[in-house]
């Protein structure tokens, strides 16, 4: 019997057959996709033809077809449904991946041919994208290791080995502490709560098979119970839970995995040549170098730091006014906010969480997106990985263009936070193919019948994942090595970030933020107040932010820390972090640094790449509104259908005409002297 991983897909749009996959298909599809795929390198590498593009470069990007299919689905599944099954394989899969990865840089006959290659470029009449693929693929191979030899080839190998099983042990130790915690809640203990986080807690009570309510350390809703909850103690119980995870002693505990991850990162920078991990990674980002990445954050670490100094005294001033003597302590900080935005601005989450029902803002992502690129969505009838996701076709002009995954809500067996993946990227050689993507987020589900209601910041991330999603689906290059999303780390958050400002547009929020029982539209009385409100309590937001981003850049760069928390209280007390703000992710559960390399050394490139969106939605406002056609064209022409086909700062200045400082960013956050 055909494993189905495997067979030709017979699909809508070439959807994996979920209904019919099995996890007991994906251990002898991944052996056998891993087979097929080596197969396909050697015979690359042992053609006795002469080096050409077409036969080395672009043989590579058709290469490992099944391999793609098979690990595009078990990915996708494993973070957004994950079971004890598939956490199992994906143990045993981290270190066959790791090897099979070596082993092709490790191959001396293939980078032999691309060296040959980038030798000889200037003779090979190259397109400007072909040249720009063999450049990424010689460097790709260089950064890898290829010209290592030796014991430090070996080592190499075993560096990397280790970092991918140590990345897939703090993952998974992270879900399990975020799957195992509930705190169960009394009637008495919901007083105070608005109707939505009472909902949204008996909704979590019911999936986790409790007798009643429960709070979950899901942020859709340990977020608002912290924001709404009088009760002190429980507010402080939720939050310290929050903060613990990964760092909870036993099996689960992250501290040693990331402790010889930054060890192993800096052995591998060193076999490089390079003086620390930070030197390493950055080389290759718009920022270049860390100082760099310090400069920026240090820019706004100060004003940031300043406005939450503001805002504690009033903070502290509401708690003394409760009668509580203090000092404000982080379990404080969002109740206390909440009553602060209230009196300021007159704005109550419970008031506007009604009109920011799920289905109309994802109408609305649709729609600015209809407005500004001509797409068009349709629902599609396809078998899913799970009941709650679901599938639109994306056309423009009548052509199909990509097919579009939405999985919204929060569940046990899907790891926190929210992102944007592919199923099957863009490409147009050697064989055309066009991308599914799918958005998967943790919004709070509702209990039966009612409604989904997003919090503002929920709204925000529904957008900022669709920009994403659109960088994919609007790709237009001839190579799936730098299609989409395949870009450099701090320029990939520009689309997303920048996609944001469309929720702010009042013309959107006045169409599609309605009532979610009286389905009127969001008075003009309340659209002002929480545009009027859009940069409240950002000291807050981005002091956790950039203390995060700023511990992230020293772990990497000098020596490895012995002890990650030792290093990380040195470098918060050396900037003089407020002592009622945490950082936004703690060390053990610093999954977007940890759990890969994805992200590391390069946190702080969300704040690099909002130096550019606020830049960039300014374009729209110059040249006379958010969907100035012609701005919007220049938007896709230059950055969301190059994907990393052309260098990002080039990309930008085809857009823009020049680079951006860091004042339209302090801007856009309110910080701004």
């Amino acid at each position: 019997m055909t494993n189905p991983l495997l067979s030709d897909w017979q699909t809508p749009f070439g959807i994996a057959p979920f209904a019919e996959i099995s996890d007991e298909d994906f251990a002898p599809a991944l052996e056998e996709a891993l087979a097929a795929h080596m197969a396909e390198i050697e015979a690359i590498a042992g053609n006795e033809d002469t080096p050409t593009f077409a036969n080395t470069i672009e043989a590579m990007e058709g290469s490992g077809e099944a391999l793609d299919k098979v690990l595009g689905v078990f990915f996708n599944l494993s973070g957004a449904d994950s079971n004890d099954t598939r956490q199992a394989l994906q143990r045993d899969f981290s270190p066959k991946l790791s090897a099979h990865s070596s082993a092709i840089y490790a191959n001396a006959a293939l980078f032999g041919r691309i060296s040959d290659l980038w030798e000889r470029r200037d003779e090979l009449d190259l397109s400007e994208e072909e040249a720009r693929v063999l450049y990424l693929t010689h460097r790709g191979f260089v950064r890898a290791g290829a010209a290592l030899q030796g014991d430090e080839a070996d080592r190499m190998t075993a560096v990397k080995s280790r970092l991918a099983v140590l990345g897939t042990e703090f993952t998974q130790n992270l879900l399990k502490d975020e799957s195992a915690w509930s705190m169960a809640l009394s009637e008495a203990d919901l007083d105070g709560l608005p109707d939505f986080v009472v909902d949204t807690a008996r909704s979590a009570g019911e999936a986790a098979g409790a007798d009643g309510p429960v709070v979950t350390l899901s942020r859709s809703l340990i977020v608002p119970f912290l924001q709404f909850s009088p009760r002190r103690d429980l507010r402080e119980k939720a939050w310290r839970a929050w903060v613990m995870r990964g760092e909870n002693g036993g099996e689960t505990d992250n501290r040693g995995i990331a402790a010889e991850v930054l060890g192993l990162r800096a052995e591998r920078a060193k076999l490089l040549g390079y003086a620390d991990f930070a030197s390493y990674k950055l080389e290759t980002e718009m920022a270049g170098t860390p100082d760099k990445v310090r400069e920026l954050l240090m820019a706004v670490w100060e004003p940031a730091k300043a406005a939450a100094e503001r805002d504690a005294a009033e903070v502290e001033a509401l708690l003394r006014a409760d009668g509580i003597a203090g000092p404000v302590e982080p379990w404080d900080w969002r109740y206390y906010a909440e009553k602060r935005r209230k009196a300021q601005h007159d704005l109550d989450e419970a008031e506007l969480k009604p009109y920011l029902q799920l289905d109309r803002m994802i109408e609305a992502a649709f729609a600015c997106a209809n407005r500004l690129f001509g797409l068009e969505f349709r629902a599609l009838d396809a078998p899913m990985y799970h009941p709650d996701c679901k599938a639109w076709e994306v056309t423009r002009d009548g052509k199909h263009v990509a097919v579009f995954i939405g999985d919204y809500f929060a569940r046990a067996s899907k790891r926190s936070g929210a992102w944007c993946s592919a199923f099957r990227s863009q490409a147009k050689r050697p064989v055309e193919k066009t991308p599914i993507v799918v958005n998967v987020c943790n919004f709070a589900k509702p209990s039966a019948g009612k409604p989904a209601l997003l919090s503002y910041d929920d709204a925000r991330t529904l957008f900022h994942e669709f920009g994403h999603a659109l960088h994919q689906m609007l790709s237009d290059v001839e190579f799936g090595s730098v299609s989409g999303t395949s870009v450099a780390r701090d320029f990939v958050e520009l689309p997303s970030q920048l996609y944001e400002h469309w929720l702010e547009v009042p013309e959107v929020l006045a169409e599609f933020a309605t009532h979610a029982t009286t389905g009127e539209a969001m008075p003009e009385a309340l659209l002002n107040k929480v545009l009027a409100a859009a940069t409240f309590d950002m000291g807050f937001q981005t002091v956790e932010y950039v203390a995060s981003a700023l511990v992230d850049l020293e772990f990497h760069s000098g020596p490895a820390p012995a002890d990650p928390m030792q290093k990380q209280a040195e470098v918060l007390e050396g900037i003089g972090m407020p002592r009622a703000i945490t950082m936004r992710h703690a060390t053990p559960h610093f999954a977007h640094v940890f759990a890969g390399d994805g992200y590391s050394s390069g946190y702080y490139s969300y704040m690099w790449s909002e130096v550019m969106d606020a830049d960039a939605f300014e374009a729209f406002e110059e040249a006379g509104g958010a969907f100035d056609p012609e701005t919007a064209q220049k938007l896709e022409q230059f950055i969301l259908s190059k994907g990393g086909s052309v260098e990002a700062e080039e990309l930008y200045m085809q857009f823009r005409g020049r680079m951006p400082g860091v004042d339209a960013l302090l801007k856009g956050r309110g910080l701004a002297a």
